[in-house]
């Protein structure tokens, strides 16, 4: 069902939450779309890896680059991105993607058709990834239809000088516009509320 409202989603609106590599702020949530997308707002501190190679058998996914650099393996390509690129990772192509950069990286992402936002949403319920068993992880995958390869983080680690997992999201994330950042592209204001 689609809200046919229209609306102004605002910088600190929305459900925010740590995945356990990266953050994710929940801005459309398919049910407000008619299910057809889905939009998440991704900040990444300094050489953060947002996960292990994957695919989606369901979704294609659209990274808008807000600030900073977005590294991504798409296939055997490797990409960079800045303000103001898109990078499209269609369903069924292995990918992931990370901070290719010293300072903080925020990007949008659509997610078409919905539905993967909600696997995202558990994933802050569980406490992110290093929190959640792997048994649960695994049965995750299998509902939201998402091939994960975890084999692969040690090259990925090696190749992309990244890191995994990442660092905590601070308390005050989502960012104000104009506010001073700290180095892990995210108000420097302590731990999660």
């Amino acid at each position: 069902m689609s809200t046919n409202k229209a609306k102004v989603v605002g910088p600190r609106d929305g459900k925010a939450g740590f995945l356990g590599s990266i953050g994710v702020r929940f801005v459309i949530d398919g049910t407000e779309a008619g299910e057809r997308f889905s939009l998440v707002e991704h900040p990444l501190g300094p050489r953060a890896l947002a996960a292990p190679l994957h695919r989606h058998h369901r979704e294609d996914e659209y990274s808008f680059v807000l600030q900073g650099r977005m590294g991504a393996l798409l296939g055997d390509e490797v990409l960079e991105a800045g303000p103001g690129d898109l990078v499209f990772k269609p369903r069924m192509q292995w990918h992931t993607f990370w901070n290719a950069g010293e300072e903080p990286c925020r990007i949008l992402e659509i997610i078409s058709p919905a539905g993967f936002e909600r696997f995202f949403s558990e994933l802050v319920d569980l406490g992110g990834v290093a929190s959640a068993a792997p048994q649960v992880l695994a049965e995750l995958c299998v509902r939201y239809e998402l091939d994960m390869r975890p084999e692969t983080l040690p090259e990925l680690v090696e190749r992309f000088g990244v890191r995994f997992p990442g660092e905590p999201i601070p308390a005050g994330w989502p960012p104000v516009p104009n506010s001073t950042y700290d180095s892990t592209g995210l108000p420097p204001t302590g731990g999660m509320e």
